[in-house]
């Protein structure tokens, strides 16, 4: 009986993969838009990289864009592809603005955890930009997208 738990222990523990090991759709993909960390740096501010390039989080209720609902588009602060519409915003009363979907292949979402939700990227140059939970309304999609404003700019209809 013992050789019997000691073999299925073995097992259980070489067929372990802990989440370090695990890749993520951001890390496995070519970027259209690639750049050095230099070039991040003299492009970005210090709070911009942060948060696009390290996966950092801004402070909640630090970003304008979290109060603006202007018609408009949201797109990538690091390379401008555009990633949410205003349409799609909503007051999620997290401190971070946020969607309840994004406009389809321009952003990728990938593993995370069930306290952080999955990971959201720009997929034209990989940049961080939030998180998507299952808590968002329900009358739409129920997804909340939970985006640090310093990642975004917005642009107004009317531009």
């Amino acid at each position: 009986m013992k050789k019997i738990l000691l073999l299925v222990s073995a097992i259980v523990l070489i067929n372990c993969n802990g989440n370090a090991q695990k890749e993520t759709k951001k890390e496995s993909k070519t970027y259209k838009v690639t750049k050095t960390d230099a070039e991040w740096k003299s492009q970005l501010t210090a709070l911009e990289y942060h948060v696009l390039r390290e996966e950092g989080t801004e402070t909640a209720f630090s970003s304008p864009l979290n109060a603006n609902y202007k018609e408009g588009i949201y797109v990538c602060k690091a390379c401008n592809t555009p990633l949410f519409k205003s349409d799609h915003k909503f007051d999620s009363g997290t401190g971070w603005p946020s969607f309840d979907r994004e406009i389809k292949g321009n952003v990728i979402i990938s593993n995370g955890s069930e306290y952080y939700g999955l990971e959201e990227h720009c997929a034209v140059c990989g940049g961080h930009l939030g998180h998507v939970f299952n808590d968002g309304p329900k009358n739409t999609t129920g997804k909340r997208h939970c985006i640090n404003g310093v990642a975004l700019k917005f642009i107004p209809k009317n531009d």
